[in-house]
């Protein structure tokens, strides 16, 4: 939000950061409607929120080059304190690849958009594994909505029959990827555990552990 004032400010537009930091909060219960309906919006829609909880008329006044300006703010926090990567991934991702697999991502955002964790997957060497990737506010659904897997799925020319859908969450991943018709390997230190319908295929602690997971189902 300090960077917000400071753009602001550049556009001749003064907003106290009280007022920014109090859009910031309320910004999330907008959010937090469109997620329960596991829909998605674009991060300009996020600004947005913030600029019009600070002053109801604040967005009609920001040009198209200021918000572009304020997106990239609000984007940018994350690759100046990247979130810890799973050091066995890339040894895993890259198993699969030799043997053929096509590898894709399905992936929720939550306040950092989709053009920035690619830069994050990138930055860690493991973008080019991928042949697609997804996340919700590009394509304005989010997981466990089983249209976000169908979307990923069509995208690499797949079929849920084929598929393996790998993820950490009960609900997002199992729950989402089983009702897509995938098979679902459950990333967890606990054993796997059966919630209807929804027990996970296998379970692996770490990714380091993916691709003897894949071979067992093949088996």
């Amino acid at each position: 939000m300090a960077d917000f004032g400071t753009v602001l400010a550049a556009a001749g537009l003064r907003v106290a950061a009280r007022a920014l930091e109090r859009g910031y909060e309320e910004s999330g219960a907008f959010l937090s409607k469109v997620w329960s309906r596991n829909r998605d919006v674009p991060v300009t829609e996020h600004v947005r929120a913030i600029l019009a909880a600070a002053d109801a008329g604040l967005p009609r006044r920001v040009t198209s080059e200021t918000m572009a300006m304020l997106v990239e703010a609000y984007a940018r926090p994350a690759l100046l304190v990247p979130p810890a990567v799973d050091e066995s991934a890339r040894a895993a991702l890259e198993a699969l690849a030799a043997r053929g697999y096509t590898l894709a991502v399905v992936s929720n955002i939550m306040r950092t958009p989709g053009v920035t964790l690619r830069k994050l997957l990138e930055r860690f060497g493991l973008l080019g594994y991928f042949r697609h990737t997804t996340f919700s506010d590009e394509v304005g659904v989010r997981k466990p909505d089983p249209e976000i897997f169908a979307l990923t799925l069509r995208a690499v020319g797949a079929v849920p029959e084929s598929a393996v859908h790998v993820g950490d969450d009960e609900v997002l991943d199992i729950q989402g990827a089983r009702a897509a018709g995938m098979r679902v390997i459950h990333v967890t230190s606990e054993a796997p555990r059966a919630v209807g319908l929804w027990r996970p295929d296998d379970a692996i602690p770490r990714l380091g552990g993916l691709p003897d997971a894949i071979a067992r189902l093949e088996s």
